[in-house]
């Protein structure tokens, strides 16, 4: 059994609704989640005790990419997590409408990554919220269960 925190930016509730629907489902695999608001969080040795975390942020921006306020000040301190040797995943929504739709993925795996995180599923990319593409949402939890 891993222990998997799932930390959150959302401004609308629709990627707190992934987040809580990928807590219910990693929780009834049998790992131990803790789902976070970024909001109520702090990124000095947030992954200290868990084997994986994923982070799901909403983002938009025309010309730059423009994170969910209240991760950024998580994003900004990454380097605090101790996320070197840990698994994480990241999951968004967005609107397709936007240049940079759901650019907090890529640009989450890419900073993990540098701090020697191990990505250990491909980036949910979604528009709204868990409801609309339930199929997605499994899909990326069993990508996600299959390497915890």
């Amino acid at each position: 059994m891993s222990k998997v925190l799932i930390v959150y930016g959302s401004s609308t509730g629709n990627t707190e609704s992934i987040a809580q629907k990928l807590g219910e489902r990693i929780s009834s695999a049998g790992h131990s989640v803790e789902v976070r608001n970024a909001a109520d969080t702090q990124p000095e040795k947030l992954a200290d005790g868990y084997d994986a975390v994923l982070f799901g942020c909403s983002a938009w921006g025309m010309e730059d990419l423009e994170l969910q306020d209240d991760f950024i000040p998580l994003f900004d301190g990454f380097d605090q997590m101790n996320l070197a040797g840990r698994k994480v995943a990241a999951f968004a929504s967005g609107d397709r409408e936007y240049e940079h739709f759901c650019g907090a993925v890529p640009a989450i795996e890419e900073k993990a990554s540098q701090l020697g995180a191990e990505i250990i599923a491909e980036g949910l990319k979604m528009e709204g919220d868990a409801g609309n593409d339930p199929e997605a949402v499994e899909a990326f939890a069993q990508d996600v269960l299959k390497r915890l």
